[in-house]
This record gives structure tokens, C-alpha cells and sequence, in this order.
């Protein structure tokens, strides 16, 4: 059996079909990213006779009903978005949304004399020779009789023949064809995908997680198309307040709904740590609801799949669009949101920058909902939640094939229940081994975005550590100010002694520290910089460092996890110094991790 079928329709049955629902257009909330020239472009080609590419439909399975009979699928928009609605602007006179969520006309004028197209301007809009617009034309609004006489009247010197042939030409672009790949319901998402990116040799990736957003889009009888309005808002009001402006003037229907009233106190709220886009407020919002992982279920079970007789049952369709509407409105609410970003900042992970998994948050919030809807104290929620968040992010957990993982702990969680879970990827990830070799290991590197310096930094905020030869500055303060990193052994000294960057750049030569500090210290060799801090302390004078007792000093570079060697340091000791470092600084992660 043929798993799609290739044919050609004219633009006017395109047109139909969108306007009568045959086709299920993802509800145009997405900017239109087109330029008004291309649309300009794709008129022409369609003038021309030119092909336009294909638009890619996948049907909806047939879905058996509660009385026993089948509902026929409709066609979902898979690719071509931008062209439909490119025609629908041009030619049926839609409004679209720009980049800045303004709802604007695209209007296309055309010049007979020269068979040129342009986007109306001020200057076309006076000049005699350009139609100022081609979409009651081609939309049948004015016969070409009128239109003829209406040109002719204005340029009474142009050739009324040549002018009849042009117009004809011109309303015959609804006639024109275009290309259609309707890809056939069995097929599963992996094939659709590798599909679309044979075909579309732009480069674009589809995820599952588009087609997730096609398919509630494109449901209004589940209500699946005010989801998809809550997930965007949500996501747009996080960067852009003055998008509620535009929910309250522009979308009435939605802002009287449910789904407004429980994210619109984003409008006034922030978050810069977490700042989820719509996938990840899918995949919490499944994972939490669903206990699974793969966003290619999740489609099947929105269509109403019964995964042990594989056929398409509408109670369970009906089913799926109740629970993740449920989930999406756990997650945007106001109290479970901020008390899960309070829980992630507790843990001293402050900024954006330390934290380099985003599915460490989404699995951990996704945790964090599921453990609270099952009535677990407070406490508890919080501590199971922060050690899961920070192992994941230790053992890079969700860094490779990430749904796997997220399927395979969320179902084990259901059945094991957190602790025991918790309990057994300690036991098997988190042993002597690695806190003693692989922690220490993971720490031997140049790049900042490194899990272990991350979660090294988020400890120290944790603890309130005071920065490097300061004697009040937090850590904390300086990562949020974008304060300065600091070499212990600095750059130029090693440089000039031979070290290369990748040698000089260890993490474990960095500090946090007060610019004044970093630029004292310049380039002198750290039993230089820490004796004048010394000479410093004695004299009562503050240059160097902020630091005015020796105890101070010594109880500084312990919190900096910087062994004593420092003292007397060269760059001959500069290997080991590192080398002790990293055990200091994995043992204080351990430590951290315990009290978690």
C-alpha cells in the first residue's frame, strides 16, 4: 500500500479546503517570517506558470466514535505554512501577524503594462499603471469587465487588448497548480520526519514536538487549538509583556477563557533562569500527566491510539486532550511555578548560565508536579526534586538521546516510587568511584560550560560563599553581575612561563573575584600577590584585597577550596596545585550534594 500520494490542485481548491476545515491549518499564532517581497515572489511565479513546491499533509487516522462509527481524518498541515498563508494574505485579503504580533495587510499590486508584481507602496499607490491590488481580481470580487474599464479610464493611451489578455492572466492564478503530498496515516512520526527533510532541502529539522503543536493546533473539537493558544502565550509573555495587550485587544474569545486567567499573572511576572520555550512546556506538562517520555506517543494517543488492539478510539483521544490540558494548566500556574523556581535558586543554581541541561529542569519540574499532585509534604518534594535535579545534571543525564532517559525515569518513578528510584541511580551513578575518580576527572577541563564547575559554582552560591581575597563580595552577587573570573596562577605569568591556554584556562584556576582585586593582582605570581595581601593586613591598608585579618585570609581560601601550597607557589607547583584543587573542589560538591 502507497504510504503518500503526489498530485496537483489548483489554488482556488487549496483556498477551499482551508476555508472549509478539510485541511487543519495549525492556527496561524507563529509570526508570518516571510518577507512581503517573497510573498510578492510566489504571485509571480504562480503568474509565470512557475512551480511553487510542494505543501505536505499528513491525515489523521480515522477514529471510531462512541456510536461505532468511523469519523474520516482530516488533512494536517505538515509543511507549507508560510505559502498558504502567503496565498490567503494575497489573494482572500487575510490579515497575518508580523514579527512584532501586529496584525497587518500584505497587499500585492501589478503593473499589466510590464506583467511586473511589486508589494503596494505610497508610490504605487499614485502611480496610474499599477492595479493596487490584485485580490478582489483574482477573488472574483470585481469581473474583468470592471477591472478592464477601471485601468482603461486611468490610462486611456494603453492597448485595451493587451490590457484585457494581462488581467485574464492575472485571474488565472487560482487555477494555477500546486503540489500536495498527502502523507498516509500509518505512517509513524520518524518516517513523516525523514520525509519532510528529503523533501524540504532548506535545512529546516522538524521535532516531534511541531508535530505535537500541528496536531492540538489543528483540533477544535477537543479544544486542542486554545491549548496551543496557551503554550505560545505563556512562552511570548515571558520575553514579551506587551503581548497580553495583544491577547486583550486582538484574541477576546481567548482572553475570556480559563486558559488566560491562569497565565496572564506572567504579564507582571519574570523568569530568567528557566525561560521555557513551547516544547519544553510539552514535555513537563506530558511527562508529568502521561508518565512518558517519546512526543511520538503522545501524538498517537491525542488521535486516539489504543496501543494493544491499534485501532483509534475517540474516548481515548477525548481522553488524552483532557489530561494535557490538565497538565498545561499545572504548569503555568503561578504557585507551582515560582515555588519551583524558588526550589532551583535554593539549590544555589542562580543563574541561566549554570545550568546547561535544559531537560534537568523540564524532568524536574515535570517530578516536582507529579510529586505534589500525590499529596507528598512540602519537604520531602523539595528534597527528592533538588537531588534529582543535581545528580541529573552531575552525570550529564539527559545530555544524549534525551526522550529515552526522560521515558525510561518517569516510568520507573511510577513504579518504583522517587526514593527508591533516587536511591538506585545513586547506587549506580553516583558510588565512591565517582566522587573519588570520575568527579575529579570531570573537572579537568578549559571550558566554563562544564556540568561538575557548574554544579561546583551553584554549591559554593549555595553556601554563601564570600569571592576570592574579598571580605564581603558573595560569589553570588559577582556570577549575577557578571563579575570577573579570576586565574589563581594569572594568564600572563603562565604564559610567559611557558603554559599554553588550554593549560592556563583549567577551571580549577578560576575564581570568582572583585575587579579592583583581579587587576591588583595583575600578573604576579601568587606567593607575590598573597604576601603583599599579607604585608597589607598587617599595615592596615586595603589594595590588593578587602581581607583585614590573617584568619580571615586563611578562612577565604578555604572557602575557595584553594590549598595551601599557594603560599609559596611557582609555576613549577602549578600542576599539582591543580591537581589538588580538583579533589578540593569534588569533595565539596560531594558535601553539597549530601545536604541537599
Amino acid at each position: 500500500m502507497a504510504k503518500y500520494s503526489v498530485h496537483q490542485q489548483p489554488v482556488e481548491t487549496l483556498l477551499s479546503w482551508i476555508k472549509s476545515g478539510d485541511i487543519a491549518i495549525p492556527e496561524i499564532q507563529r509570526p508570518f517570517v516571510w518577507k512581503a517581497a517573497k510573498v510578492r515572489d510566489l504571485i509571480d511565479s504562480l503568474y509565470q506558470g512557475y512551480p511553487v513546491g510542494y505543501i505536505i499533509t499528513w491525515r489523521n487516522p480515522d477514529v471510531k466514535l462512541k456510536n461505532g462509527e468511523l469519523s474520516a481524518g482530516k488533512k494536517v498541515l505538515i509543511d507549507g505554512q508560510q505559502r498558504i498563508t502567503a496565498l490567503t494574505a494575497a489573494i482572500v485579503g487575510q490579515r497575518v501577524l508580523n514579527k512584532n504580533y501586529k496584525e497587518i495587510n500584505i497587499r500585492v499590486a501589478f503593473n499589466p503594462l510590464t506583467e511586473r508584481f511589486e508589494v503596494l507602496n505610497k508610490a504605487l499607490e499614485k502611480s496610474s499603471e499599477w492595479i493596487n491590488n490584485i485580490n478582489p481580481i483574482v477573488n472574483d470580487e470585481i469581473s474583468i469587465t470592471k477591472a478592464i474599464r477601471n485601468y482603461m479610464q486611468l490610462n486611456p493611451d494603453a492597448d485595451e487588448d493587451l490590457i484585457e489578455d494581462k488581467i485574464e492572466n492575472l485571474k488565472r492564478i487560482k487555477n494555477k497548480q500546486v503540489g500536495i503530498i498527502e502523507l498516509d496515516h500509518s505512517l509513524d512520526i520518524d518516517t513523516v520526519t525523514e520525509i519532510f527533510i528529503r523533501i524540504n532541502q532548506k535545512g529546516v529539522v522538524l521535532s516531534n514536538a511541531d508535530f505535537v503543536m500541528s496536531k492540538i493546533a489543528a483540533d477544535e473539537q477537543h479544544g486542542g487549538n486554545r491549548m496551543r493558544k496557551l503554550v505560545d502565550y505563556f512562552c511570548r509573555l515571558i520575553v514579551d509583556k506587551g503581548c497580553n495587550k495583544h491577547i486583550v485587544d486582538n484574541d477576546k474569545e481567548f482572553a475570556n477563557h480559563e486558559y488566560y486567567k491562569a497565565l496572564k499573572w506572567m504579564a507582571t511576572g519574570s523568569d530568567d533562569l528557566y525561560v521555557p520555550n513551547y516544547i519544553d512546556v510539552l514535555r513537563v506538562s506530558y511527562t508529568y500527566k502521561f508518565s512518558r517520555g517519546k512526543f511520538s506517543d503522545l501524538v498517537a494517543l491525542l488521535s486516539g491510539r489504543n496501543f494493544e488492539t491499534r485501532t483509534y478510539q475517540e474516548d481515548i483521544a477525548e481522553r488524552s486532550y483532557a489530561l494535557l490540558s490538565e497538565g498545561l494548566m499545572d504548569f503555568v500556574n503561578q504557585t507551582n511555578y515560582q515555588r519551583f523556581i524558588m526550589l532551583v535558586q535554593s539549590t544555589g543554581l542562580i543563574n541561566s548560565k549554570l545550568i546547561s541541561s535544559k531537560n534537568s529542569l523540564n524532568f524536574s519540574y515535570a517530578l516536582y508536579l507529579k510529586l505534589r499532585k500525590e499529596g507528598m509534604a512540602e519537604s520531602e518534594v523539595q528534597h527528592y526534586v533538588k537531588r534529582w535535579l543535581i545528580m541529573s545534571l552531575l552525570i550529564g543525564r539527559y545530555s544524549g538521546s534525551s526522550e529515552s532517559m526522560i521515558d525510561e525515569d518517569i516510568k520507573q518513578i511510577n513504579e518504583k516510587g522517587i526514593a527508591a528510584y533516587l536511591a538506585q541511580m545513586e547506587q549506580n551513578n553516583l558510588g565512591e568511584g565517582f566522587w573519588d575518580f570520575s568527579l575529579v576527572s570531570d573537572l579537568e577541563s578549559s571550558s566554563v560550560n562544564n556540568n561538575a564547575y557548574n554544579v561546583y559554582l551553584a554549591a559554593q552560591c549555595n553556601a554563601n560563599s564570600t569571592a576570592f581575597l574579598s571580605k564581603s563580595m558573595k560569589i553570588s552577587s559577582l556570577i549575577e553581575q557578571r563579575g570577573d573570573i579570576h586565574h589563581i596562577f594569572p594568564k600572563k605569568y603562565l604564559s610567559d612561563n611557558g603554559f599554553i591556554q588550554r593549560q592556563y584556562n583549567q577551571v580549577a584556576n578560576f575564581v570568582y573575584t572583585e575587579q579592583a582585586t583581579n587587576i591588583k593582582v595583575g600578573k604576579m605570581p601568587p606567593k607575590e600577590y598573597l604576601a603583599k595581601t599579607m604585608e597589607e593586613i598587617q599595615a592596615g591598608t586595603f589594595n590588593i584585597s578587602t581581607i583585614d585579618s590573617r584568619q580571615a585570609l586563611e578562612s577565604n581560601l578555604r572557602f575557595n577550596d584553594i590549598p595551601a601550597v599557594l603560599y609559596t607557589a611557582t609555576h613549577n607547583d602549578y600542576d599539582d596545585f591543580l591537581k589538588t584543587r580538583r579533589r578540593l573542589m569534588a569533595d565539596k560538591i560531594k558535601e553539597y550534594y549530601e545536604l541537599l
